[in-house]
């Protein structure tokens, strides 16, 4: 029943957006739970995500089940329509007598004593040791790799936090040349993979993927404008200059299309029987081999688009960096105040603060006597009686006034049932309560008794309508009246019906 999908989803929707505000409304006492608390939020609006997509696409109807299923049920009998659905529901329940049914109000309440210690539990397998719950960055990995790249500088833990940002040459001690590398680009995406992680899981209440698009966007504009620092174009003189000095660099052959280690051995290939016979092999063919003005632009275009892979990457770590500069500042100074401290000392601090941890934890759990919460949540105090709201509490009192819920309007034909409040009492005649109430006094047409409670009333108001009825729409059988031998007067229809019985 795609309607019934449909309340659900609207329901489930609410259930969770109140469940966000429960949790929003009270802080935690420590960074864990804290934390803890946001990711189970970040959670619920995942959720609430995509049951509003679910929602949206019953609405749009495509394949019109919706408007079929509104249009069955509102062009028959709705009550037949009730009873019909009704029996399949049955039925369901017959066949799968222990399917389990879920309790949305028990589902999304904040969870208590074991339920949210394993929530809290399972922030520590997100972290490290090093990361504190989200407090320190734990980049010992990416040092390990930044040692051991070629030509880099011997930093140790501490000198590589100040500089881990910043690619240029006399900071990290790696040259432009050196960062076209396999080994540098992966050393690069680890770094900027590792931060990136380290944001969403200690702020998973913002839109990380939002703000990684704004920095590449950021940088998509200044690679046009050729102002990434560190990648911007180099002059040809500057280029074929470093060509020549770098021993690292190679001579591309154009006619060979072959590169050599360095000019020296390209200069005795330019000699060789395989160089001649390629250049006289481009030159029949009306290419020019000297110049390989192709090659070469193809060989600059693909060296181009790594650079500007590495310079994308090292950018992302640029502004990663400086937005979670607060975690990075306490993580220098928390490396310097543990190197200053002994083993012993490290193992009492660990234990004081997994203890400060679970003794915080256990506080939000426990009363005042030691008693759980959840003693304390079911007992609702509620001195004027006021009614109970969809979540189990007392209404405010201005409400319960509002709505004059301290009138009692009690109704016979529902069985002396007793409804409080006025707007309670005017719905009351279209539910199935009273119409079943109308239906026992075999009463059908029951849109004509409404403001009726009373079970004389209702019976005297059926038999004028049914008088009113015969009057307007006489029967052909009662205009004659025929007498039997005993001289009962009685219709000429219920006269020959009789006698056709045998009974007179």
């Amino acid at each position: 029943m795609l309607l019934e999908e449909q309340r659900f989803l609207h329901e489930d929707i609410e259930r969770l957006e109140q469940a966000i505000a429960d949790r929003v409304t009270t802080e935690p006492r420590n960074p864990r739970d804290r934390l803890a608390r946001d990711h189970e939020v970040s959670e619920f609006l995942s959720k609430i995500s995509s049951q509003s997509t679910k929602l949206l696409e019953i609405y749009k109807d495509a394949d019109a089940t919706r408007s079929r299923e509104i249009q069955q049920i509102g062009s028959g009998d709705s009550m037949e329509e009730f009873y019909k659905q009704l029996a399949e529901i049955k039925s369901f329940h017959t066949r799968y007598p222990n399917e389990p049914v879920e309790n949305l109000e028990r589902a999304y309440k904040p969870r208590r004593g074991a339920d949210a210690d394993a929530q809290v539990a399972s922030i520590d397998s997100m972290f490290t040791g090093e990361e504190a719950f989200g407090r320190f960055f734990d980049l010992y990995t990416c040092h390990e790799l930044y040692l051991n790249l070629p030509n880099a500088k011997r930093l140790s833990y501490i000198q590589y936090l100040d500089v881990f940002d910043n690619f240029a040459p006399g900071a990290g001690g790696i040259k432009r040349s050196d960062k076209l590398t396999d080994q540098y680009f992966q050393y690069v995406g680890q770094l900027s993979s590792d931060l990136e992680s380290f944001m969403r899981r200690t702020r998973p209440l913002e839109n990380v993927d939002k703000v990684l698009s704004e920095f590449d966007q950021e940088f998509e504009t200044a690679w046009e404008k050729d102002e990434v620092s560190e990648w911007t174009k180099e002059e040809p003189k500057a280029a074929k200059q470093a060509d020549q000095t770098a021993a690292v660099e190679g001579v591309w052959c154009a006619a060979c299309e072959k590169e050599f280690k360095n000019q020296n051995v390209y200069d005795g290939h330019l000699s060789g029987k395989k160089h001649k016979r390629a250049v006289a092999e481009k030159e029949a063919n009306g290419a020019d081999a000297q110049s390989g003005s192709g090659t070469d632009a193809n060989v600059a275009a693909a060296l181009r688009v790594k650079e500007r892979a590495i310079a994308q990457r090292e950018f992302r770590v640029k502004r990663l960096a400086s937005s979670m500069s607060t975690e990075r500042s306490d993580t220098r100074v928390n490396v310097e105040r543990k190197q200053g401290m002994t083993e012993r000392e490290r193992q009492l601090e660990l234990e004081n603060l997994f203890q400060n941890t679970v003794t915080s934890s256990g506080g939000q759990h426990e009363g005042e006597d030691g008693e759980d919460d959840e003693d304390d949540d079911d007992k609702v105090y509620n001195p004027l009686k006021l009614p109970l709201a969809w979540d189990g509490k007392p209404i405010p009192y201005w409400l319960y006034k509002l709505h004059g819920l301290g009138v009692e309007f009690p109704c016979e034909v529902c069985g002396n049932y007793v409804y409080m409040g006025r707007r309670a009492f005017d719905k009351h005649f279209n539910e199935a309560r009273h119409i079943y109430g109308l239906k026992c006094l075999n009463i059908t047409n029951t849109a004509l008794f409404r403001d009726i409670t009373r079970i004389d009333e209702a019976q005297r108001l059926w038999e004028k309508i049914q008088a009113e009825k015969r009057r307007h729409n006489p029967d052909d059988g009662s205009m004659v009246q025929m007498e039997d031998a005993e001289g009962n007067v009685m219709p000429e229809k219920v006269y020959y019906d009789l006698q056709k019985q045998g009974l007179l």
